[in-house]
Protein backbone atom coordinates (compact mmCIF):
# COMPACT_ATOMS: atom_id res chain seq x y z
CA UNK A 1 0.00 0.00 0.00
CA UNK A 2 1.11 3.55 -0.73
CA UNK A 3 -0.24 7.08 -0.89
CA UNK A 4 0.00 10.13 -3.11
CA UNK A 5 -0.71 13.77 -2.40
CA UNK A 6 0.44 14.43 1.14
CA UNK A 7 2.51 17.49 0.27
CA UNK A 8 0.34 19.52 -2.13
CA UNK A 9 -1.68 22.54 -1.06
CA UNK A 10 -4.90 21.31 -2.67
CA UNK A 11 -7.02 18.26 -3.31
CA UNK A 12 -7.53 14.91 -1.61
CA UNK A 13 -4.84 12.59 -0.37
CA UNK A 14 -5.04 9.26 -2.19
CA UNK A 15 -4.14 5.77 -1.03
CA UNK A 16 -4.02 2.56 -3.05
CA UNK A 17 -3.75 -1.07 -2.02
CA UNK A 18 -2.81 -3.83 -4.47
CA UNK A 19 -2.58 -7.61 -4.25
CA UNK A 20 -0.54 -8.82 -7.20
CA UNK A 21 -0.97 -12.16 -8.93
CA UNK A 22 2.26 -14.20 -8.63
CA UNK A 23 1.28 -16.05 -11.81
CA UNK A 24 1.01 -12.81 -13.80
CA UNK A 25 4.07 -10.70 -12.98
CA UNK A 26 4.20 -7.13 -14.22
CA UNK A 27 7.52 -5.98 -15.63
CA UNK A 28 8.85 -2.52 -14.89
CA UNK A 29 7.23 -1.83 -11.52
CA UNK A 30 9.13 0.87 -9.64
CA UNK A 31 8.68 3.90 -7.45
CA UNK A 32 6.08 5.97 -9.30
CA UNK A 33 8.12 9.15 -8.81
CA UNK A 34 10.92 7.65 -10.92
CA UNK A 35 8.65 6.79 -13.86
CA UNK A 36 7.57 9.06 -16.68
CA UNK A 37 3.87 9.99 -16.83
CA UNK A 38 3.42 7.87 -19.96
CA UNK A 39 5.07 4.86 -18.32
CA UNK A 40 2.91 5.28 -15.21
CA UNK A 41 -0.23 5.30 -17.33
CA UNK A 42 0.79 2.10 -19.11
CA UNK A 43 1.63 0.36 -15.86
CA UNK A 44 -1.60 1.60 -14.28
CA UNK A 45 -3.54 -0.19 -17.02
CA UNK A 46 -1.47 -3.37 -16.57
CA UNK A 47 -1.94 -3.38 -12.80
CA UNK A 48 -5.70 -2.97 -13.16
CA UNK A 49 -5.81 -5.80 -15.68
CA UNK A 50 -3.52 -8.31 -13.96
CA UNK A 51 -3.67 -7.75 -10.20
CA UNK A 52 -5.74 -10.16 -8.11
CA UNK A 53 -7.48 -7.12 -6.64
CA UNK A 54 -6.88 -3.49 -5.77
CA UNK A 55 -8.62 -0.46 -4.34
CA UNK A 56 -8.04 3.28 -4.53
CA UNK A 57 -9.41 5.54 -1.82
CA UNK A 58 -9.35 9.20 -0.86
CA UNK A 59 -9.52 11.43 2.18
CA UNK A 60 -11.08 14.75 1.23
CA UNK A 61 -9.84 18.29 1.66
CA UNK A 62 -12.34 18.76 4.48
CA UNK A 63 -11.01 15.67 6.24
CA UNK A 64 -7.43 16.86 5.81
CA UNK A 65 -8.30 20.23 7.33
CA UNK A 66 -10.24 18.65 10.18
CA UNK A 67 -7.96 15.73 11.06
CA UNK A 68 -4.52 16.93 9.80
CA UNK A 69 -2.70 15.48 6.81
CA UNK A 70 -1.15 12.51 8.64
CA UNK A 71 -4.42 11.28 10.10
CA UNK A 72 -6.24 11.87 6.81
CA UNK A 73 -3.59 9.82 5.01
CA UNK A 74 -3.99 6.96 7.48
CA UNK A 75 -7.77 7.21 7.01
CA UNK A 76 -7.39 6.91 3.23
CA UNK A 77 -5.16 3.88 3.77
CA UNK A 78 -7.75 2.19 5.97
CA UNK A 79 -10.35 2.80 3.29
CA UNK A 80 -8.10 1.32 0.61
CA UNK A 81 -7.52 -1.89 2.58
CA UNK A 82 -11.25 -2.12 3.36
CA UNK A 83 -11.96 -1.86 -0.36
CA UNK A 84 -9.97 -4.95 -1.31
CA UNK A 85 -12.06 -7.88 -2.48
CA UNK A 86 -9.61 -10.31 -0.90
CA UNK A 87 -8.40 -10.15 2.68
CA UNK A 88 -4.60 -9.80 2.68
CA UNK A 89 -2.48 -11.93 5.00
CA UNK A 90 -0.02 -9.04 5.37
CA UNK A 91 -0.28 -5.36 4.46
CA UNK A 92 3.07 -3.76 3.61
CA UNK A 93 2.98 0.03 3.76
CA UNK A 94 5.54 2.40 2.31
CA UNK A 95 7.14 4.59 4.99
CA UNK A 96 7.43 4.39 8.76
CA UNK A 97 3.82 4.89 9.88
CA UNK A 98 1.01 2.34 9.88
CA UNK A 99 -2.76 2.82 9.89
CA UNK A 100 -4.79 0.89 12.44
CA UNK A 101 -5.93 -2.25 10.61
CA UNK A 102 -7.53 -5.57 11.54
CA UNK A 103 -4.85 -7.47 9.61
CA UNK A 104 -1.12 -7.82 10.16
CA UNK A 105 0.82 -4.85 8.78
CA UNK A 106 4.44 -3.92 8.24
CA UNK A 107 6.00 -0.52 7.55
CA UNK A 108 8.70 -0.63 4.86
CA UNK A 109 10.86 2.46 4.51
CA UNK A 110 11.54 2.98 0.81
CA UNK A 111 9.07 0.21 0.08
CA UNK A 112 7.96 1.72 -3.22
CA UNK A 113 11.39 0.82 -4.60
CA UNK A 114 11.71 -2.54 -2.81
CA UNK A 115 8.33 -4.30 -2.80
CA UNK A 116 6.48 -4.89 -6.08
CA UNK A 117 3.01 -4.57 -4.54
CA UNK A 118 3.94 -1.24 -2.94
CA UNK A 119 5.36 -0.04 -6.27
CA UNK A 120 2.09 -0.98 -7.94
CA UNK A 121 0.10 0.84 -5.26
CA UNK A 122 2.25 3.94 -5.64
CA UNK A 123 1.55 3.96 -9.39
CA UNK A 124 -2.22 3.62 -8.96
CA UNK A 125 -2.29 6.36 -6.33
CA UNK A 126 -0.09 8.71 -8.35
CA UNK A 127 -2.04 8.25 -11.59
CA UNK A 128 -5.34 8.76 -9.76
CA UNK A 129 -4.05 11.93 -8.10
CA UNK A 130 -2.58 13.29 -11.36
CA UNK A 131 -5.91 12.75 -13.10
CA UNK A 132 -7.56 14.68 -10.29
CA UNK A 133 -5.13 17.54 -11.02
CA UNK A 134 -6.08 17.56 -14.69
CA UNK A 135 -9.76 17.80 -13.78
CA UNK A 136 -9.01 20.51 -11.22
CA UNK A 137 -7.12 22.43 -13.89
CA UNK A 138 -10.11 22.24 -16.22
CA UNK A 139 -12.44 23.49 -13.47
CA UNK A 140 -10.10 26.17 -12.07
CA UNK A 141 -7.61 27.03 -14.85
CA UNK A 142 -6.37 30.15 -13.08
CA UNK A 143 -4.36 28.05 -10.62
CA UNK A 144 -2.41 25.85 -13.05
CA UNK A 145 -3.02 22.53 -11.29
CA UNK A 146 -2.02 20.52 -14.36
CA UNK A 147 1.49 21.95 -14.23
CA UNK A 148 2.36 22.00 -10.53
CA UNK A 149 0.03 19.18 -9.35
CA UNK A 150 -1.02 21.26 -6.36
CA UNK A 151 2.46 21.72 -4.90
CA UNK A 152 3.53 25.07 -3.53
CA UNK A 153 5.52 26.26 -6.52
CA UNK A 154 6.19 29.92 -7.22
CA UNK A 155 3.49 29.88 -9.91
CA UNK A 156 0.94 28.32 -7.54
CA UNK A 157 1.71 30.81 -4.76
CA UNK A 158 1.42 33.65 -7.24
CA UNK A 159 -2.01 32.36 -8.31
CA UNK A 160 -3.08 32.17 -4.67
CA UNK A 161 -2.00 35.78 -4.19
CA UNK A 162 -3.91 36.86 -7.28
CA UNK A 163 -7.09 34.82 -6.84
CA UNK A 164 -7.22 33.69 -3.22
CA UNK A 165 -7.95 30.10 -2.20
CA UNK A 166 -10.64 28.09 -3.94
CA UNK A 167 -12.74 25.17 -2.67
CA UNK A 168 -10.01 22.69 -3.61
CA UNK A 169 -7.34 24.22 -1.37
CA UNK A 170 -6.31 22.82 2.01
CA UNK A 171 -7.02 25.78 4.21
CA UNK A 172 -5.13 24.27 7.17
CA UNK A 173 -1.86 24.47 5.20
CA UNK A 174 0.11 27.61 6.04
CA UNK A 175 0.71 28.86 2.47
CA UNK A 176 -3.05 28.67 1.85
CA UNK A 177 -4.17 30.06 5.21
CA UNK A 178 -2.51 33.36 4.39
CA UNK A 179 -4.84 33.75 1.42
CA UNK A 180 -8.13 33.06 3.19
CA UNK A 181 -9.40 36.58 3.84
CA UNK A 182 -12.88 37.90 3.10
CA UNK A 183 -12.33 38.06 -0.65
CA UNK A 184 -10.98 34.52 -0.66
CA UNK A 185 -13.90 33.30 1.45
CA UNK A 186 -16.32 34.71 -1.11
CA UNK A 187 -14.34 33.04 -3.89
CA UNK A 188 -14.34 29.78 -1.91
CA UNK A 189 -18.14 29.89 -1.56
CA UNK A 190 -18.54 30.67 -5.26
CA UNK A 191 -16.20 27.86 -6.38
CA UNK A 192 -17.84 25.38 -4.00
CA UNK A 193 -21.27 26.27 -5.40
CA UNK A 194 -19.85 25.83 -8.90
CA UNK A 195 -18.57 22.36 -8.00
CA UNK A 196 -21.93 21.31 -6.59
CA UNK A 197 -23.75 22.66 -9.64
CA UNK A 198 -21.82 20.38 -12.00
CA UNK A 199 -21.82 17.36 -9.69
CA UNK A 200 -25.40 16.16 -10.19
CA UNK A 201 -25.48 16.18 -14.02
CA UNK A 202 -21.97 14.74 -14.23
CA UNK A 203 -22.91 11.91 -11.89
CA UNK A 204 -26.06 11.22 -13.86
CA UNK A 205 -24.13 11.13 -17.12
CA UNK A 206 -21.62 8.68 -15.68
CA UNK A 207 -24.35 6.41 -14.36
CA UNK A 208 -22.83 6.46 -10.87
CA UNK A 209 -24.71 6.66 -7.60
CA UNK A 210 -23.97 9.48 -5.19
CA UNK A 211 -21.63 8.48 -2.41
CA UNK A 212 -22.40 9.93 1.03
CA UNK A 213 -19.33 11.81 2.14
CA UNK A 214 -18.45 14.89 4.06
CA UNK A 215 -15.72 15.66 1.57
CA UNK A 216 -15.49 15.95 -2.15
CA UNK A 217 -13.89 13.47 -4.41
CA UNK A 218 -12.53 14.72 -7.69
CA UNK A 219 -12.41 18.40 -8.46
CA UNK A 220 -15.55 19.79 -10.04
CA UNK A 221 -17.58 16.93 -8.61
CA UNK A 222 -17.17 14.85 -11.73
CA UNK A 223 -16.92 11.11 -11.45
CA UNK A 224 -13.41 9.72 -10.97
CA UNK A 225 -14.64 6.15 -11.28
CA UNK A 226 -13.00 4.31 -14.19
CA UNK A 227 -15.31 2.77 -16.75
CA UNK A 228 -16.58 -0.56 -15.49
CA UNK A 229 -15.81 0.26 -11.88
CA UNK A 230 -18.20 1.07 -9.09
CA UNK A 231 -17.96 3.55 -6.26
CA UNK A 232 -19.18 2.47 -2.88
CA UNK A 233 -19.53 4.32 0.43
CA UNK A 234 -17.36 3.25 3.31
CA UNK A 235 -17.69 4.26 6.94
CA UNK A 236 -14.38 5.45 8.28
CA UNK A 237 -13.38 6.61 11.74
CA UNK A 238 -16.02 8.62 13.52
CA UNK A 239 -18.68 7.76 10.94
CA UNK A 240 -16.91 9.73 8.22
CA UNK A 241 -17.68 8.37 4.78
CA UNK A 242 -15.22 8.26 1.94
CA UNK A 243 -15.08 6.96 -1.59
CA UNK A 244 -13.49 3.64 -2.45
CA UNK A 245 -13.05 2.71 -6.10
CA UNK A 246 -13.46 -1.00 -6.69
CA UNK A 247 -12.80 -2.68 -10.01
CA UNK A 248 -14.98 -5.59 -11.16
CA UNK A 249 -13.12 -8.89 -10.96
CA UNK A 250 -13.02 -11.05 -14.07
CA UNK A 251 -12.10 -14.38 -12.49
CA UNK A 252 -12.37 -16.34 -9.27
CA UNK A 253 -9.36 -16.57 -6.99
CA UNK A 254 -9.12 -19.24 -4.33
CA UNK A 255 -6.50 -17.68 -2.13
CA UNK A 256 -4.17 -14.75 -1.86
CA UNK A 257 -0.85 -14.37 -0.07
Amino acid sequence: MDEAGRGPLAGPVVAAAVILDPDRPIAGLADSKKLSPARRERLDAEIRAHALCFAVAEASVEEIDRLNILQATLLAMRRAVAGLRLRPALVQVDGNRLPVLDVRAEAVVGGDAKVAAISAASILAKVHRDRWCLQADADFPQYGFAAHKGYGTAAHLAALSAHGACALHRRSFAPVAGHCGEASAAHHAHSLARQRAVQAPATARAGQHAVPARGRGMGGGRSSVPRGARARPHAGAGGVFGRILVEPQRRMVRSCY
